[in-house]
């Protein structure tokens, strides 16, 4: 047994019974196919063993949206009990066609982005096309697929012509899958942003966070992701200089789910997760030490902002709400849904489509009774979640702070 498997198995003893997890799980409140994180997690855990076949496969329908976590009293660790218990299904009986692609996000953008874009998007949004790969792939025919770009991220860096303004304080970006392939307007007003405030900015070679193949039980796939990643962020983190992502995915990953489920806690990997900051987090510091510019044009509106739920398992509070409250005239209105239900590649599965739908119920009805034409969120499978299921658009918070700064992206 290692030692992050030792840890998660003497957590067991703390758990009280309380039901407290169950109360809150978004998912056991809308289907009876998953019975619980408390009965899923350290209940069936106790029958789980190396040598034995998996108790109960019904784990598969945990989300890992960690709600579990941060309301147990006493500090169980259930959703990497649940994590875990999945990857042994995924070792036992292999893993689908179907999440084995979808964990991949890095080949699927690799795949669809670029000048052929648009046909990829126009087949992806042509219903029969929708059905044939339900039928075939078991991906639901109304879950939502983001717009693959007709460029990437790193090609627009590449050949931009950087910011050169004499020696500058650095900052490393990570910028993920999702802005690399689908959203590069992102990165470009991190970028923007980062470089109005002074810095200049190292985007170095990256893969997917591997938070995808975690999350469908590939770990051997995800560790290979996670150490390239950190061998080419290590000598910026031992270096001092920050590593900031507009992914709060990725950053948690980076930070503590990789490290956390795959058992790797190294000096390296330490050092990197330490080194890590979700963007806002950044920002806020910024703000805190007297350095982020406040030279704000004013923005008359009132914008309804879901925090997801990995951005609240860095337990850092609600940093966008600080940095954006600072802007003249901007009124966000947080929600209080626990989830968007989509979580990840977790609704984009046939038999999970629906209860993703009905786990982000309250927070589409947030969304539309506020009466805006959009929504700000940190993370990218939200985003598309919620302008999938409401039809308002949505944007990554650093794009209000870059027009709030006037800065062109």
């Amino acid at each position: 047994m290692d030692h992050i498997e030792l840890s998660l198995t003497q957590s067991l003893d703390h758990c009280i019974k309380c039901n407290i997890c169950t109360s809150a799980c978004p998912v056991a409140a809308v289907t009876d196919v998953f019975p619980g994180p408390k009965y899923v997690g350290p209940q069936a855990q106790r029958f789980r063993h190396a040598a034995q076949p998996v108790p109960d496969a019904s784990v598969d329908y945990c989300s890992g949206c960690r709600v579990c976590n941060q309301v147990c009293p006493t500090g169980v660790r259930i959703a990497e009990l649940n994590a875990r218990a999945r990857a042994q299904i995924v070792a036992e009986r292999g893993m689908p066609l179907r999440n084995r692609i979808i964990a991949r996000s890095g080949l699927v953008g690799r795949l669809s982005s670029g000048p052929h874009a648009p046909l990829v998007n126009f087949t992806l949004n042509f219903a029969p096309a929708r059905w044939i790969i339900e039928r075939v792939m078991g991906i639901h025919r109304h879950a939502p697929l983001p717009k693959a770009s007709t460029y990437t991220f790193r090609r627009w860096f590449k050949r931009r012509k950087p910011a050169t303004n004499g020696r500058r304080p650095q900052v490393v970006y990570f910028h993920g899958c999702s802005t690399n392939y689908y959203e590069p307007h992102v990165g470009k007003a991190a970028i923007a942003v980062l470089e109005h405030l002074g810095f200049e900015v190292i985007v170095p070679p990256q893969r997917c966070c591997g938070l995808p193949l975690l999350s469908n039980g590939d770990f051997p796939a995800a560790q290979s992701h996670h150490e390239y990643n950190v061998a080419q962020l290590l000598p910026y983190a031992r270096a001092g200089i920050p590593i900031v992502g507009t992914s709060t995915s990725c950053t948690l990953t980076l930070k503590e789910e990789a490290p956390e489920l795959l058992g790797l806690h190294g000096d390296d990997i330490r050092a990197v997760a330490a080194g890590t900051y979700d963007i806002f987090e950044f920002l806020r510091d910024l703000h805190q030490q007297g350095r982020l510019r406040t030279d704000f044009r004013p923005i008359e509106r009132e914008l309804p902002y879901h925090p997801p739920c990995q951005l609240r398992a860095h337990r850092i509070g609600r940093p966008v709400l600080d940095v954006l409250g600072l802007i003249p005239g901007l009124r966000l209105r947080e929600s209080r849904a626990e989830c968007c239900g989509i979580a990840g590649t977790y609704g984009l599965k046939r038999e999970k489509y629906q209860i993703a739908m009905d786990v982000g119920k309250p927070l589409f009805d947030f969304v539309r009774a506020s009466g805006q034409d959009l929504a700000l969120c940190d993370s990218e499978t939200c985003r598309w979640q919620i302008s999938g299921a409401t039809g308002v658009a949505t944007r990554h918070p650093i794009e209000i702070l870059a027009e709030a700064y006037g800065l062109s992206v």
